[in-house]
Parts: structure tokens; C-alpha cells; sequence
């Protein structure tokens, strides 16, 4: 019956066969490459410096497996290799290279950052009190924003200022103007790098908003925090009637100060 099928009948079956084949590839593999990475990864910051051969040997996979993931490591500069030392060579030829994670490789595998300063947050409250964390939240926001007073003086470029500063800072932060019965100006902190520690300890945000209303030299509000579950940290700046009068003449209605962060 097979014999009877013309080329044109064999060929869409064929090609039937190959995207199996094919999808059974896209499924699987990627799953099983991150798995395989994750475990040589782990590996490296365990046994390292080691080997391919090591790798391979412990992992049960094929050295040429291993080489594919650790040239992408090194590639990415996430691990570096050096040759081995006269005394770690075993048996004839070329001393095998050790490999090892780099700082970058060490920062991907996540830290107890918060957890860090959380706890230097308690202690310094146990020693000097209540006093002692505001003062240093106060001191903290106020070198954040060192130099945001200089320039000119109206709430509007004073706004796009502190923007800045805290982009800068991480904040991920924008200024919108706000048209309506409540005109005014608002600053959005679309990311806050210090969001798990200012739950415990709210002075983090009380000074925070106590600097914005001293710089800005009016009375501000906040609106929405990412402490409590909003999607950023939103201050409302009233403009007083000087400060609108002042702003009419400007072309932009709302700016937008949203610059590469970096802690």
C-alpha cells in the first residue's frame, strides 16, 4: 500500500514526523538546560575551583555538556577559569583549567540584604531608641537629595529635581502635573529599594516626606505607598497660585524623569 503513494502524498507526512521530533525538542530541553546550569552553577560556588572533568564526573553528564554551559558562564562573565596548580595534576598532558564563579556569577544567586538591615535597624533602635532610626532615616533622605535646593526655585523644577535625585537612587521615580480641583504636582516612586525594611520601620517614609515638604517649601501628601500594597509611592505638591501663575508660561504640562536606576 506504501508503494502505491505518490511523492506528493509521502511528502506533508514526512514533514509531519520532523515537527514532532522538532516541538519534543523545544518542550524538553530548555527545562532540562536550566536545571543542568542551576546544578553546575551551585557546583561552582560549592567545590570550585574544579575541573570540567570534576563537573561532569559528579553530575553524571558528558564533558562536552559541561564545557557548553561553562563557555556561556564565561561569556557572560558569571565564571572565570585559570589553569590548575602543578600539585592538582593528575596523570600526563596539559594541566586541566578550574573553574569558579565570579563576583557577578556570586550576585545572581540573591543576598539577605534586607534581612541585614533589618536587623542593624533593631539594634541601633535598641541602643538609642526611637530618636536614633529617625535620625538616621532623616540623614539617609537628606543625602539622597544633597544639592536638589539649588536651581530654580519653583515647586514645578524643584519637583523634577528631586525626580532625579531619586532615580538615581533607585527610586525609578516620575513627576506628573495634575490638573482639576486640587491642582498640583505628583511625584510617583515606582520602585522603592527599601520597601521591606520601611515596613517594619515606617520613619523611612515619614522622613522621606518631611524632606520633600522642606525642599519643595510647601505642604505635600502622599497618596499611595508600596509599603502598603499600592504600585508606587505617590506624593501629591499642591501649587500654590504664585507657583501656577509662575508654571503657565512653561511648554510642558507633564514631564516624566525616568533614568537607568542603580543602587
Amino acid at each position: 500500500m506504501v508503494a502505491d503513494l505518490t511523492e506528493a502524498d509521502r511528502v506533508p507526512f514526512l514533514d509531519c514526523v520532523g515537527e514532532f521530533r522538532h516541538n519534543g525538542v523545544v518542550k524538553i530541553r530548555p527545562e532540562i538546560d536550566r536545571h543542568t546550569r542551576g546544578e553546575i552553577v551551585q557546583l561552582l560556588l560549592e567545590a570550585g575551583p574544579i575541573t570540567a572533568g570534576e563537573i561532569g564526573d559528579r553530575l553524571g553528564i558528558s564533558a562536552a555538556g559541561v564545557r557548553r554551559h561553562l563557555d556561556a558562564l564565561l561569556a557572560a562573565g558569571e565564571a572565570q577559569a585559570s589553569p590548575a596548580a602543578s600539585w592538582q595534576q593528575h596523570g600526563r598532558g596539559r594541566p586541566a583549567k578550574r573553574y569558579r564563579l565570579t563576583a557577578a556569577g556570586r550576585a545572581k544567586l540573591g543576598h539577605t540584604y534586607d534581612d541585614l538591615a533589618a536587623a542593624a535597624m533593631h539594634q541601633l533602635r535598641e541602643i538609642g531608641g526611637d530618636e536614633a532610626v529617625r535620625t538616621f532615616a532623616r540623614r539617609r533622605i537628606d543625602a539622597i537629595l544633597s544639592g536638589v535646593g539649588e536651581g530654580p526655585g519653583d515647586v514645578e523644577a524643584t519637583s523634577d529635581r528631586v525626580a532625579e535625585a531619586l532615580t538615581k537612587a533607585g527610586y525609578a521615580t516620575t513627576v506628573d502635573r495634575v490638573n482639576g480641583p486640587v491642582e498640583g504636582i505628583q511625584i510617583c516612586q515606582h520602585h522603592c529599594p527599601v520597601s521591606h525594611v520601611a515596613e517594619e520601620f515606617p520613619e523611612l517614609c515619614e522622613t522621606e516626606r518631611d524632606a520633600f515638604a522642606e525642599i519643595l517649601g510647601t505642604h505635600v501628601q502622599r497618596l499611595a505607598t508600596i509599603v502598603n500594597g499600592d504600585c508606587a509611592c505617590t506624593t501629591h505638591v499642591p501649587l500654590t497660585p504664585k507657583s501656577t501663575d509662575a508654571s503657565a508660561h512653561s511648554p510642558r504640562g507633564s514631564r516624566t524623569k525616568l533614568e537607568g536606576a542603580s543602587i
